[in-house]
């Protein structure tokens, strides 16, 4: 029984400092995602935990809190992404480019241009004049700034949804914006030769649940 206790103690004292390697490790990433060391120090903690609770329970009967599973420590190199010196495997790239378009119907230019000049007068300070709206695009833009910047900036009366699409594509390099004018078009949505199309998504927002329903019959 001795050399029973012994072994729990050594057991203990593994848990422990595989605990304190872990919050190291932690501290040392200062919240970097997918860290190399706060994963082998968790691996570490995870298996140290495992055993003690195993050698618990073959000596007492009792069990720890900890509900873990062991964990092979070469499966886990596999898994994060290869060992040290080993280059990742992932056959995915890591950047995914949206690229979404919807087309709206401008009911009344006038009540456009209202509602964005409302919009450009909450976001300007009291001493200032704001500049008026001119034109339906700048309204548009008017509306994007003042909102979240997504579509549903544009979830108002004054504009009427028509079709849109949103495209998936894994990309190999990120968006450069500074590689492209302002008044470029279509520079910044054109996709390059090594782009994959995932998935597209048509958008019908004003389709008639009725005729559909009778499409399905």
């Amino acid at each position: 029984m001795t050399d029973q206790h012994g072994e729990l103690d050594a057991a203990l004292e593994r848990v422990i400092d595989a605990a304190r390697r872990h919050l190291a490790a932690v501290r040392a990433a200062q919240g970097r995602i997918d860290d190399d060391d706060v994963w082998q120090a968790y691996v570490a903690l995870n298996n140290a935990s495992y055993a003690y609770d195993e050698q618990l329970l073959d000596a007492f009967g009792e069990v720890t809190p900890w509900d873990v599973d062991s964990i092979d420590p070469d499966e886990a190199d596999e898994r994060f992404g290869g060992g040290e010196g080993v280059e990742a495997t992932d056959p995915h790239p890591r950047v995914i480019s949206v690229r979404q378009r919807r087309d709206y119907r401008v009911p009344s230019v006038a009540a456009l241009i209202r509602v964005a000049e409302v919009a450009r007068r909450e976001g300007t300070p009291e001493d200032d004049e704001p500049a008026p709206v001119e034109g339906v695009g700048e309204a548009v833009l008017e509306l994007l700034q003042n909102g979240d910047g997504s579509l549903s900036a544009l979830d108002v009366p004054e504009l009427e949804p028509l079709d849109g699409v949103v495209m998936v594509s894994e990309v190999g390099t990120p968006v450069d914006l500074e590689s492209f004018d302002d008044d470029d078009p279509a520079g910044p949505f054109q996709p390059a030769a090594d782009d994959r199309l995932i998935g597209r998504l048509d958008e019908h927002p004003f389709l008639d649940l009725d005729e559909e329903h009778d499409h399905a019959h």
